[in-house]
């Protein structure tokens, strides 16, 4: 019989912009899991993109944080300082012949795709769960004495995963479809998914060598998690990230996916729109209960 593992989740915010109501709920709901379960809560800075990360939006989110209540265990893991890591979990998939490099920019993607359907213009291109146009392919299947060429000229270019190859070997290594557990309403569901939706995505860069689903995927195992916890916006790119999981024999989690904090108008809030931090409504005097009663009840 399969021991059960203690329970451990985590918030896992990026220091490039200071947090929303919705990193506030997500922070919340993940803390009330682990309390429900007696369990864990781990904070993680997800820094790798080191050219926008800041260090005085890492104290901030420290700050926010304390003032919701919420503590967590220390050191507290930095993406950063694990490219190492990462770059081992690359290698593997490169010894699987799994990954490729891939020198194509957004223009050349947009020519391709032009030849390809020059019937039709991009709209009308298949788009994956998250909108993004699905790679055409450009450099998967070039021979390899013209791939050593390119790679010993050097540019800029990105490692992508084989989709399909991929797929095809972690199903046979799951012997069956690819699936996850649930967790968000309650009642524990099994739900199927198939990353072949987002076609050969990136999962490193020539001077990065990890993209945010290698890393994570990597540091929930490093870090014993028995449950992701985040928003419903990244519930789609489970598929990569147990896909990865079964590729690299790293531990399946659960998932609680949880609503995303909406504002009026009913578009989700982000730190890319500029929506305001709730830091500035504490700043305004609005106490720790107040802003709570903002938010949707934590757990179902």
């Amino acid at each position: 019989m399969k021991e059960k593992r203690p329970f451990v989740t985590r918030f896992a915010p990026s220091p490039n912009g200071w947090l929303h109501l919705g990193h506030a709920y997500s922070a919340l709901v993940a803390q009330a899991c682990a309390q429900a379960q007696g369990g864990a809560f781990l904070l993680r800075i997800e820094d790798i993109d080191v050219g926008r990360a800041r260090p005085h939006f890492v104290d901030g989110i420290e700050q926010d944080l304390d003032w919701l209540g919420i503590d967590w265990p220390t050191p507290v893991m930095h993406q950063s300082t694990r490219f190492e890591i990462y770059q081992q979990a690359l290698d593997r998939l490169r010894d699987m012949q799994l990954v490729y490099p891939c020198w194509a920019t957004r223009r050349d993607i947009a020519e391709a795709i032009a030849d390809k359907a020059p019937d039709q213009d991009s709209k009308n291109w298949p788009r994956d769960p998250d909108g993004a146009l699905i790679y055409p392919g450009l450099y998967r299947d070039i021979d390899d004495a013209k791939r050593q060429d390119m790679m010993w000229r050097g540019g800029s270019y990105a490692w992508r995963l084989d989709m399909q190859r991929a797929c095809e070997i972690a199903e046979a290594k799951n012997a069956g479809p690819i699936c996850y557990t649930e967790v968000s309403t309650g009642t524990p569901q099994r739900l199927a998914c198939d990353a072949r939706a987002y076609g050969d995505v990136i999962v490193a860069r020539k001077d990065v060598p990890t993209s945010y689903h290698i890393a994570v995927t990597v540091d929930d195992a490093a870090q014993n998690i028995t449950q992701v916890t985040r928003g419903k916006d990244l519930q789609a790119a489970t598929a990569i990230h147990r896909l990865l999981q079964i590729l690299l024999d790293l531990p399946e989690p659960t998932y609680f996916h949880h609503q995303l904090i909406r504002d009026v108008s009913g578009r989700r809030l982000s730190k890319q729109a500029g929506d305001v931090g709730f830091r500035d409504l504490r700043q305004q005097g609005m106490s720790r209960d107040e802003v709570m009663a903002l938010l949707p009840p934590l757990l179902p």
